[in-house]
């Protein structure tokens, strides 16, 4: 993106967003259905547990009371097979996969101890010299299945980036033929070389050269731009951002696959991939207990038919010894510490997406933050109002530019009737408003042609700047008009956020270095973070550079957390060793961070960092 763009603002826009994409796959409509799979085999495997139990001649044996009755084994086995192969089939699968991927694991060990006392209890259902073990069968498939069910309500499942970014696009686009005519098409049907028409208020539906019009684009989601730009023939346009309150002709410049979002969906792809993902305790402890479960086992059997017993008796210790190992505290333990920490850290205004990266959140040495909506609002706030003219006082100038503003609706336009509203001021009749587009707007007062325009517009008709602002790229300004002469001027710049000092005082004494990376221009981001004193800054990056910083700090011994709530942050989210995401933010951003700040407080950064050392068992 060129300088000139960024720091241009011109004809004001409203934010409509009038196409939805539904097409994608809603995981969390699929994180909700495991749920539910979960707690519907719990509750069958507690329904024939029961009676299981009541029949297990170990529990009579251990409460003191006889039930027994013709077939009443074959019983046992009937239930204990439902159980085994229905509720007990997450399991199995589990020992599937884990297995494929040489990681045994807590669905291995459970898997084996499962496994284990079916098959040897039906093998002494019929005809083998031993005890039944389905009681221990169902009872450990009942706890373990409470135990996953309690955990994954707790959590959010994986991520649906990739989906939430799909949706950023329109579902449809007005495609013009030979003739100027228009017709509705499905964003797939769209190829490179097509002439596309999108009217004001509407998303652009992919990355293209506009051939005829000019508007200002919101792109602030995509790139993290906080003005918006100004585009007209020759420039390029971005799929997803927003178009401004003037319709545009574009060319497409290339198919999706060379999008500019779709190189973003790939980047978050690829971050998420090769993210690093340490195993957690449970994991590890029931690589181990696998391990020696079957260590255990063989070697009992062994010894025991070394030592003269017969292959039943032996074979039956062999078993109880494999069934032991895996017990079912474990299954219930892991569970309720995820459940416990979560709640805790949700009431801290912290939502707990990756446990791994939650406790690897006590060994973070840097964090970076985006600008634009995480350390500054996203909104414009008026920092000066000035009269250039004898003829006007600053009031004057404010009053004037808030009655024309007041017909937009447009981020300056917020600001400056914020700040009109503050001063109490009354507002001026006006008339005959309209848009210039792509340079501002105007109307009249008392018979007085009035214009709020951008720097662009003063350039092209030769109207000189004041000298105050002739440098001046920090903030937006938009100039006031009364006819051809200059009257008076506005300054606004992105606010913010009060929570961001202390949030940085705090982490800065914690000895974490911070850090920002941003969109915004040199100068816009050289004076947050002065303002905020950070430690360094980066400015003018794309969501790649994001990526590649992320990438160099940790390739220099760095543990990097990642702070940000828009598109263009996604991939850095995704890549960080803890990516967290301001609650206000994008979909996107939500989905590749593992850490979601539910109240927009900065602090649950700190307390989320505190937690994950309270709750990591070395």
């Amino acid at each position: 993106m060129s300088s000139s763009n960024k720091n241009s603002q011109d004809n004001h826009h409203q934010h409509k967003d009038k196409n939805h994409n539904h097409d994608g796959h809603n995981h969390h409509d699929h994180h909700a259905n495991m749920i539910e799979d979960f707690k519907k085999r719990f509750w069958i495997s507690i329904i024939i547990t029961i009676p299981i139990m009541v029949l297990a001649p170990m529990i009579q044996e251990l409460l003191g009371y006889e039930l027994r009755f013709q077939y009443d084994r074959y019983v046992q086995f009937v239930l204990s097979t439902i159980v085994f192969f229905y509720c007990g089939f997450p399991f199995l699968k589990g020992l599937k996969d884990e297995i494929a991927d040489r990681k045994p694991g807590m669905m291995t060990l459970i898997a084996l101890a499962i496994s284990v006392a079916y098959f040897y209890s039906s093998a002494v259902v019929f005809g083998l010299e031993g005890k039944i073990f389905f009681w221990e069968l169902a009872s450990l498939i009942a706890i373990m299945l409470l135990g996953h069910w309690i955990e994954m309500k707790s959590i959010m499942g994986a991520s649906g980036a990739v989906e939430e970014l799909a949706k950023l696009l329109p579902s449809t686009a007005l495609k013009l033929d030979e003739n100027g005519d228009t017709h509705e098409v499905k964003i797939s049907e769209l190829e490179a070389g097509d002439l596309v028409l999108v009217k004001p208020g509407e998303k652009i539906p992919a990355d293209g050269i506009i051939e005829k019009g000019k508007s200002d684009i919101n792109e602030s989601m995509i790139t993290g731009e906080s003005k918006p730009v100004s585009k007209k023939e020759g420039n390029e346009v971005i799929g997803g951002s927003v178009n401004g309150s003037s319709s545009i002709q574009f060319k497409i410049k290339e198919d999706s696959e060379g999008s500019y979002l779709n190189k973003v969906v790939e980047m978050v792809k690829s971050a998420q991939e090769t993210k690093s993902k340490t195993q957690n305790l449970a994991n590890k402890a029931a690589a181990w207990l696998f391990y020696i479960a079957l260590f255990s086992g063989f070697t009992t059997l062994g010894v025991w038919l070394w030592q003269g017993k017969e292959f039943d008796y032996a074979l039956e210790r062999m078993v109880t010894v494999m069934i032991i190992a895996c017990p079912h505290a474990l299954g219930l333990a892991m569970p309720l510490v995820v459940a416990i920490s979560t709640s805790v850290s949700a009431k801290n205004g912290l939502l707990i997406r990756n446990r791994t990266a939650f406790e690897n959140a006590r060994n973070i040495t840097t964090i970076i933050f985006d600008k634009t909506g995480t350390l500054t609002k996203g909104n414009f706030v008026v920092n000066q109002f000035k009269s250039t003219s004898d003829e006007y006082n600053d009031n004057d100038i404010l009053k004037i530019a808030a009655s024309l503003e007041k017909e937009s609706e447009h981020p300056i336009a917020s600001g400056i009737l914020t700040k009109h509203d503050e001063e109490k001021l009354d507002f001026e009749e006006i008339s005959d408003f309209e848009n210039l587009t792509g340079e501002g707007i105007q109307a009249k007062i008392n018979g007085e042609s009035i214009k709020v325009v951008s720097p662009g517009y003063l350039e092209e008709n030769n109207i000189e700047l004041p000298e105050d602002t002739k440098n001046e790229k920090a903030e937006t300004i938009v100039y006031i008009l009364k006819d051809k002469d200059l009257i008076g001027y506005i300054s606004l710049a992105d606010e913010i956020r009060v929570e961001s000092y202390e949030a940085v005082k705090i982490l800065k004494e914690n000895g974490l270095k911070v850090i920002m990376a941003t969109g915004d221009n040199e100068e816009v981001a050289n004076s947050v973070s002065k303002e905020l004193g950070l430690d360094d800054y980066y400015a003018e990056v794309l969501p790649e550079d994001k990526q590649k910083i992320i990438e160099d700090l940790q390739n220099k011994g760095e543990i990097v957390a990642m702070t940000g709530d828009g598109v263009n942050d996604a991939p850095a989210l995704a890549k960080a060793d803890v990516g967290i995401a301001i609650g206000s933010g994008t979909d996107v951003a939500k989905e590749s961070a593992d850490l979601i700040l539910t109240d927009d407080a900065f602090p649950s950064i700190v307390n989320g960092i505190e937690e994950g050392r309270r709750v990591w068992i070395k």
